[in-house]
């Protein structure tokens, strides 16, 4: 199976579940995750929505 995203984008490394799109994607910008509220931890262990960085990107304007 290949890869889906751009070359250009192959290198960004996989997006963590609660993200919805790729960081440099029109539309999206950087928040805080809310299921660990931006600490990276759920309940002391490591969140699984952001894979623990605390961030997600999320789309941002409307239409």
């Amino acid at each position: 199976m290949q890869n889906s995203r751009p070359a250009s984008d192959q290198n960004e490394g996989p997006l963590n579940p609660g993200d919805e799109g790729p960081p440099d994607a029109p539309g999206v910008g950087e928040d805080l995750c809310g299921a660990c509220h931006g600490t990276g931890l759920v309940e002391g262990e490591r969140c699984t929505v952001c894979a623990g960085t605390g961030k997600v990107t999320q789309g941002i304007g409307g239409g």
